[in-house]
């Protein structure tokens, strides 16, 4: 198998879906001549020509507007809003028009759209573009929320996007383009609700998803230097949302630590500890302990913005707290 960065994985990817399919096009701010803010389109329109790379003006709403009409009209429009901070300008239309929309037309309206958008803090660029929002999609039905975290689960979830008749939140992490890893050369695809065991262990389970997977593998390998043997489960969907494989993992080890980026009050990870609590109360040898975002805006000082992101070692304390 290749090795690949994550930006590559998902370029090729949607490389892929535009050569196979003449009705998939993307659509979003400085994905054309400028190559994407992460570069992650560069050279596309060299290639695909204006009419399937279409740079938009500022203006999230009508992007996101526009591809929800394309998608009900049959295209197979790929939306890119360049962070989720500013998905909060399109919010009706992702959730009172996508999401809804099939809903509401008795199944006769299919709206097979694809939001691509990148989460997350860690590049100081300060309180309103280091959120992490991915989890407030997940509370809407209608909606479907991938949150890749290596560069084979972004190529597989991003094919099977391609293949969902409605709507896809597809959210990348900034800090993960660079992150390689290897990713099959032929075709293949990760289905949607499917979580991975990234780490096989014993003595706890770490569930988490997007970056903070990386994180907990870090903690996962300094525990096991101190004779602790977590094991980490990778979500990959927040929605569809794959509850059973952490609970089994929870039956076997006994103890778990739910681990997010965003904040705690209202963060998804209290809906994990939840299920934990009512599908396998009767296996925990201590409470299902919770790693999260401080509930703060996200300072743009380096060294406070380092303080509110969960890290490798919060993750450790919190393992060790539980045994």
């Amino acid at each position: 198998m290749a090795e690949i960065t994550y930006r590559e994985a998902i370029r090729q990817a949607l490389r892929e879906a535009l050569l196979a399919d003449e009705r998939v096009f993307l659509m979003g701010e400085d994905i054309g001549a400028y190559g994407g803010a992460y570069a992650v389109t560069k050279g596309f329109l060299a290639e695909f020509g204006e009419e399937r790379i279409k740079d938009t003006p500022i203006s999230e709403s009508v992007i996101v507007g526009s591809g929800v009409g394309a998608a009900m009209g049959g295209i197979r429009p790929v939306v890119e809003i360049m962070t989720i901070n500013f998905s909060l300008l399109a919010i009706d239309q992702i959730v009172n028009n996508a999401a809804k929309l099939h809903y509401m037309s008795g199944g006769q309206v299919k709206v097979p759209l694809i939001i691509r958008t990148v989460s997350g803090g860690g590049n100081q660029l300060a309180a309103s573009h280091s959120q992490s929002l991915e989890h407030w999609f997940a509370n809407v039905p209608g909606l479907k929320v991938a949150v890749p975290a290596s560069p084979y689960d972004a190529k597989g979830l991003l094919r099977a996007a391609f293949q969902e008749p409605n709507p896809v939140i597809f959210v990348e992490h900034s800090l993960l383009y660079g992150l390689r890893g290897e990713v099959p050369d032929g075709d293949y695809s990760v289905p949607f609700g499917q979580a991975d065991i990234k780490r096989p262990g014993k003595d706890v389970t770490i569930i988490t998803y997007l970056r903070m997977v990386q994180v907990a593998l870090q903690a996962a390998q300094q525990l096991a230097e101190e004779g602790v043997e977590a094991e980490v489960v990778d979500l990959r969907t927040l929605r569809p949302l794959d509850i059973e494989t952490p609970v089994n993992s929870v039956k076997k080890t006994n103890r778990a630590v739910v681990v997010e980026e965003t904040w705690r009050t209202g963060g998804f990870g209290g809906e994990i500890a939840s299920e934990i609590q009512e599908k396998a109360f009767d296996y925990l040898d201590a409470p299902v302990a919770r790693v999260a975002g401080k509930d703060v805006s996200m300072p743009y000082a380096r060294n406070l913005e380092l303080m509110a992101i969960p890290n490798q070692q919060d993750i450790v304390n919190a393992v060790k707290a539980l045994i």
